[in-house]
């Protein structure tokens, strides 16, 4: 089980190095106030002078602190490794590999970092800071130091900063998994512990709380704290533990921990002679690291479970960000084809990624041509922007300076043409609505099928230019053949069209009535004095007469029936047109227009060209992986009591698991 707390760790490392908290690691937190003596019992535990000095909010951001115990011939390794000197070193996660073998170093990056975060005004982080410290001399242990319980901001310090503290500690202690190490000193009232107050709000049975109580030879003279040490003032399950810290003369006379630790001993000695052994930092130590242990092993089944999941997660993450390329040549190829291939697929509707929750693709342009353009064209009115009044003038101009005896019918043509005309607006709109699409697809087929691309930045770049030009040159072709549709029909009225027979047969009955109702009522002559003086303008306010009437009628009908039937036509053939010239020509010519522009050898390097964004995430998720699978491993051999091949498949480790 001592062989799960490094890989703990380690898991810890991965995970915050990514900014993942996904999993609730077991670690032990140490909580109290700013007098409590929590920066001592963290330096007895290490053995050495580490954490900055001060009045007030000293800890303002979180310090995840990794014990790691190392045996000689490790550290004589590791020396050798980085052309180091000494049996005890420090490093920071956010320094990468940097060595710190002088402790004040330690101190001092300590500060600069808090600085850096959290500004020098005494606010608060709640982004973590982690060292490691190796040594021979401490024990495996992982240690959350948090800032220390306030009631009165100080000097420029939040007004709410006992709020900030107080919401930062329970982050921490909330975890079911964290050991709360409540510190309080011995010389102030134990019932009103603030570190055991805020312990018992998550933790009220105390199953997962030690308490620590310090500074055991500031009590009052003739007072003792074996009441206290006893548990018979405030019981806690997981115990409590007195120890001696060193006081703030000590500190600046530069009494080492060492020497601290011998006088503790020492103290505890004479003053509790029976819990002398169950007492003091050496025995807090072995306690905790006793602690954690047992709470990893029963959070084990959980962990295993969990982190056997994220390991399939990670494998599947780390396969979709592909092998580094060796073949460039091949690769090339490869990603061409397949994104031609998703392309047409999208568009064809059998692509593998379909989006769920909007139309997209083929489905999308289907969409265009039958609801979104044919309800344009069905709200296009046949008479639109004609009046009774443009027919009229229409008639009398087709008439020329004698009056008609009937309608005629270059007033038709001429009105219908003037009215087909129209439809041409809403079908070359049609050709753009498929255009944009068609550039969607790109997008499509870059976010989601394709991933492979998103590693090659240059390449996917090149590949929506290439795609894109052939777009754009389509499209003036497109709207060049849906004008010449419109043009077509303007081209030739054609009257004899069957659907039209009717209307013609209507208008053929409505002349003859006309010519035969003017024969009767023609006038021998017209007296010159009731001629009109010229020139006199075209009366277009009066009523019209019931000739007038019946003439504008019959054209209204002739234009309206014959529009149907070139609404028709267009509404059927500018579909057609989109699809050849645009949307099928496209399909047909992407792959070989990507080949020919693209899969030259000069342009291998420059396209495949990893993003150095994807390669980060893929070595993280290498670690994560590989962190992941020595947690199983490990936790296998603790099960199982047998040693497993380190190269062994995930699926082994998976059954091993289950």
């Amino acid at each position: 089980m001592e062989a799960l707390i490094p890989v703990i760790n380690k898991l810890q490392d991965v995970f915050n190095t990514v900014g993942a908290d996904i999993i609730h690691l077991p670690q032990i937190v140490v909580v109290g106030t700013q007098s409590s003596g929590k920066s001592s019992v963290l330096e007895s535990l290490v053995g050495r002078d580490i954490l900055p000095r001060g009045t007030g909010v000293v800890t303002r951001r979180p310090l995840i602190l990794q014990l790691v115990h190392i045996e000689p011939e490790d550290r004589k390794k590791t020396n050798e490794e980085n052309g180091i000197d000494g049996e005890e070193w420090g490093k920071f996660l956010h320094t990468k590999n940097k060595i710190y073998t002088e402790f004040e170093a330690i101190r001092q990056e300590i500060e600069a970092e808090t600085d850096r975060v959290s500004g020098s005004n005494k606010g608060i982080s709640d982004e973590p800071i982690h060292l490691k410290i190796f040594s021979p001399h401490v024990v495996n242990l992982t240690l959350v130091d948090l800032p220390g319980i306030t009631k009165v901001p100080v000097g420029d310090q939040p007004k709410d900063i006992e709020v900030q503290i107080r919401d930062l500690i329970l982050k921490y202690i909330s975890n079911p998994n964290s050991i709360i190490l409540a510190v309080t000193a011995a010389n102030t009232d134990m019932a009103t512990s603030e570190a055991l107050k805020v312990a018992r709000e998550v933790d009220p049975d105390g199953r997962r709380t030690l308490a620590v109580v310090t500074k055991l030879d500031l009590m009052d003279a003739g007072t003792d704290a074996m009441d206290i040490l006893m548990g018979r003032v405030i019981p806690v399950k997981l115990g409590i533990i007195g120890v001696v810290n060193r006081s703030q003369l000590d500190i600046n006379q530069k009494k080492s921990v060492a020497d601290a630790v011998r006088d503790e001993f020492a103290f505890l000695q004479k003053k509790y002679p029976s819990l002398s052994n169950r007492n003091g930092t050496k025995y807090l130590a072995r306690t905790l690291n006793r602690l954690l242990m047992h709470h990893i092993r029963d959070c084990l089944p959980e962990l295993k479970t969990r982190i056997n999941v994220l390991a399939a997660q990670y494998q599947s993450l780390l396969n979709s960000y592909g092998e580094p390329v060796d073949d460039k040549s091949s690769t090339l190829l490869q990603l061409i084809t397949k994104f031609a291939a998703e392309y047409c697929h999208t568009i064809e509707g059998t692509a593998k990624y379909i989006e769920t929750t909007e139309l997209c693709g083929g489905a999308r342009i289907c969409y265009i041509f039958h609801e979104t353009f044919g309800r344009t064209l069905e709200s296009v009115d046949a008479l639109g922007g004609l009046t009774t009044i443009d027919v009229l003038t229409a008639i009398r101009n087709a008439t020329g300076p004698r009056p008609a005896l009937f309608v005629p019918e270059v007033s038709f043509e001429l009105l219908v043409k003037r009215q087909v005309k129209r439809l041409e607006d809403p079908s070359l709109r049609c050709v753009e609505l498929v255009h944009e699409e068609m550039q969607r697809i790109i997008q499509h087929c870059s976010t989601y099928s394709t991933q492979e691309l998103l590693r090659f930045p240059k390449l996917h770049d090149a590949i929506v230019e290439v795609v894109t030009s052939l777009l754009r040159r389509r499209l003036p072709v497109t709207n060049e053949m849906v004008h010449n549709l419109v043009a077509i029909e303007l081209a030739y009225i054609n009257t004899k069209h069957p659907d039209f027979a009717d209307a013609c047969g209507l208008m053929n009955n409505n002349i003859e009535e006309q010519r035969r109702g003017r024969m009767k009522d023609l006038p021998s002559a017209v007296p010159r004095d009731k001629v009109e003086s010229f020139p006199q303008p075209v009366p277009v306010s009066r009523k019209l007469s019931a000739r007038e009437q019946r003439d504008c009628e019959v054209i209204e009908r002739l234009i309206k029936s014959y529009f149907l039937i070139v609404r028709k036509n267009i509404q059927d053939s500018v579909p057609k047109a989109v699809m050849h010239f645009l949307v099928n020509h496209v399909k047909d010519c992407l792959q070989s227009e990507l080949v020919g522009q693209l899969y030259k050898t000069t342009l291998l390097d420059e396209l495949l060209t990893e993003s150095e964004d994807m390669a980060q995430r893929r070595n993280e998720t290498a670690d994560m992986l590989k962190v992941t699978r020595s947690f199983l491993r490990a936790s296998h051999r603790r099960t199982t009591g047998t040693e497993d091949n380190p190269n062994a498949p995930l699926s082994w480790v998976c059954v091993a698991v289950l």
